[in-house]
C-alpha cells in the first residue's frame, strides 16, 4: 500500500514492527541489526529500537549480535487457529486419510494470491522446503490453489491474473495467462485439479474443494505424492475416489455443526492446549471445542 494511499488511522511503526517480525524466516532464522534494516528497508536506529521493543516484550531473543524469534510470536497466530473451527473439524478426516493412503495431506485456504496451509497430516518428506502450518505458496502454482482461484467470480480472477507475476518455479510452470485460464475453467468443470510438477520437481498434488453449508468454496483438500512412485493416472485413479469422500466427510460435518462460514468464531482453547485430535475423539455433532 503506497503512502498516499494510506487511511488517516494507519500507523507506520506498527507497519514496520510487523515486518521486522517477518522478516526472519527459514531461510534465516538468525539476523543482524544490519540484515534487519536492510531487509526491511529501516534506518539502523529504527531497526534498533523495533528489534530491542520486541525483546522487551519477549518475542526476540539477542544473542551478541545476532537476533532471533522466540517461541512466543507463536501466540500472535494461536487465536486466529483457536477460532478457526475449520481446521479443528478437519484434522481427524485428515489422518483417516493419510492413514487410508498413506501419503500426506493437508487443507489450504487462500490468502492474497497465495495459499497458506492451515491444518496438516504429513507422512513422510518429499519437498525440499518443509511444510508446517502456516507455510505459504502462490496459489497458482498449486493444486489447492488452483481448485480456491477456479471458484472465485471470473471477474475477480480477472483481477488477480492481471496483478499476479506468473513466475516459474519449474518448466513445467504454466505461466501464460491463457493457459491458466483455460485450466482454472478446466478445474472448475471437473471438481478437482491436478498439478504435476509445477510448483516443484518431482511433486505431484490433487486437491478438490471444500464448501461451507452455504455452497460457497472457502478451502481446499489436498494430497501430496513424489512423482517417482505415482502417475498422473494413478493419481485420478487411486487417490482422487478417498480424496472427494474426505471432502464429502469434511462437508457434512461442517453443516453438522452449524459452522456457517470459514471464520465462524466457536469457543477458544486455553493457551497451551493441544488443538489436534484424533479421530477416535471426533463427536458429531457437537461443535469442536
Amino acid at each position: 500500500m503506497s503512502a498516499e494511499a494510506r487511511a488517516p488511522h494507519f500507523v507506520r511503526s506498527f507497519e514496520r514492527g510487523l515486518a521486522v517480525i517477518r522478516c526472519f524466516d527459514a531461510e534465516h532464522p538468525a539476523r543482524t541489526l544490519s540484515d534487519v534494516a536492510h531487509t526491511c528497508d529501516l534506518t539502523r536506529a529504527a531497526a534498533r529500537r523495533l528489534l530491542l521493543t520486541l525483546a522487551d516484550l519477549g518475542y526476540v531473543h539477542q544473542d551478541g549480535r545476532l537476533f532471533r524469534l522466540t517461541p512466543r510470536v507463536l501466540e500472535l497466530g494461536y487465536s486466529y487457529l483457536s477460532s478457526y473451527t475449520l481446521p479443528q473439524i478437519a484434522e481427524p478426516h485428515l489422518e483417516q486419510l493419510v492413514a487410508r493412503v498413506r501419503e500426506s495431506s493437508s487443507l489450504c485456504v487462500l490468502d492474497g494470491d497465495d495459499i497458506v496451509y492451515v491444518a496438516r497430516v504429513p507422512t513422510r518428506r518429499i519437498m525440499t522446503a518443509s511444510i508446517t502450518v502456516g507455510t505459504r505458496f502462490p496459489a497458482h502454482v498449486t493444486s489447492v490453489g488452483r481448485v480456491i482461484l477456479a471458484h472465485l467470480p471470473e471477474e475477480e480472477t480477472e483481477v488477480r491474473l492481471a496483478r499476479s507475476e506468473l513466475k516459474s518455479l519449474t518448466a513445467r510452470t504454466l505461466t501464460s495467462p491463457d493457459a491458466l485460464r483455460a485450466e482454472l475453467r478446466r478445474v472448475r468443470r471437473q471438481g478437482y485439479a491436478v498439478v504435476d510438477q509445477e510448483l516443484e520437481e518431482g511433486l505431484r498434488s490433487v486437491a478438490a474443494p471444500v464448501r461451507d453449508r452455504d455452497g460457497e468454496v472457502v478451502a481446499a483438500v489436498n494430497i501430496a505424492v513424489h512423482a517417482g512412485r505415482n502417475t498422473v493416472d494413478s493419481v485420478r485413479r487411486d487417490l482422487l475416489p478417498p480424496l472427494l469422500a474426505t471432502v464429502a466427510g469434511i462437508e457434512a460435518d461442517l453443516r453438522i455443526t452449524g459452522t456457517g462460514r470459514i471464520t465462524d468464531p466457536g469457543p477458544a482453547a486455553a493457551p497451551g492446549t493441544a488443538t489436534r485430535r484424533s479421530s477416535s475423539s471426533r463427536r458429531s455433532p457437537a461443535p469442536p471445542t
